[in-house]
């Protein structure tokens, strides 16, 4: 079962506290775009799109959506002062010569070091992996936002992914609706718990083992 919409929004602001001003920032379809929301204005954060523009915004109210502008996975966008577009080849360009400082990403399967599988499931038809095997490999620090566990309740962040993976060791940070999870010389640290959460119920729903800094207080973001 997915993560209800107040959660969703807990883990994209979690997520937007890792973005600085003045950084060229991915994002992933899913939880990633609401991230966008809560980046003041002011800080000059440019978000780019494999489908060819560098400037987009939060999303549009609902009724004003414009359907000539949307974001790589299709869906509506509004852009800020300075945006500006261009070709894929140019857009993949960026990605390549490592110029994004942050991508956010959603996933099926973490790694206890770090490998992302978060393309298809075997046997489900879905229509291609798009830029991620760039972003995963090229940006500067890779960000994961997915639900803790998958439908049926069983972990997502595993010793060994069993999904095809998109690419290995890339994902620098995990941000679940119940734990902020940094990636470490290939091991897994518990830096927060979201609320209402605990560190023992992180870890009950966590396969991989996790890293816990012996006499600290895990910090509870709300």
């Amino acid at each position: 079962m997915g993560v209800g919409v107040e959660q969703r929004h807990l883990i994209a602001r979690r997520a937007a506290k890792e973005i600085e001003p003045g950084m060229l920032v991915n994002l992933g379809i899913g939880i990633p775009t609401l991230v966008a929301d809560y980046i003041p204005q002011e800080w000059d954060v440019m978000f780019h799109a494999e489908n060819g523009i560098l400037g987009t915004g939060p999303s549009p109210e609902k009724g004003k959506e414009d359907e000539n502008l949307c974001n790589a996975g299709g869906f509506p966008i509004t852009l800020v002062p300075g945006a500006s577009y261009f070709d894929s080849t140019v857009a993949f360009g960026m990605i390549r010569r490592g110029y994004l400082d942050i991508t956010i990403l959603g996933a099926l399967e973490v790694s206890e070091k770090g490998d992302l599988a978060n393309w298809i499931v075997p046997g489900k038809r879905v229509p291609g992996m798009g830029g991620a095997i760039e972003l995963a490999q090229k940006a500067k620090k890779v960000i994961v936002l997915m639900n803790h566990t998958n439908k049926a309740g069983e972990p997502k962040i595993l010793r060994k992914c069993t999904l095809p993976l998109t690419a290995p060791e890339c994902v620098d940070m995990i941000i679940t609706e119940r734990a902020v999870i940094e990636v470490v010389n290939g091991e897994l640290h518990l830096r927060e718990v979201l609320y209402p959460y605990t560190v023992e119920q992180v870890v009950e729903s966590t396969e991989a083992p996790l890293k816990i800094s012996e006499g600290s207080h895990v910090p509870v973001f709300k």
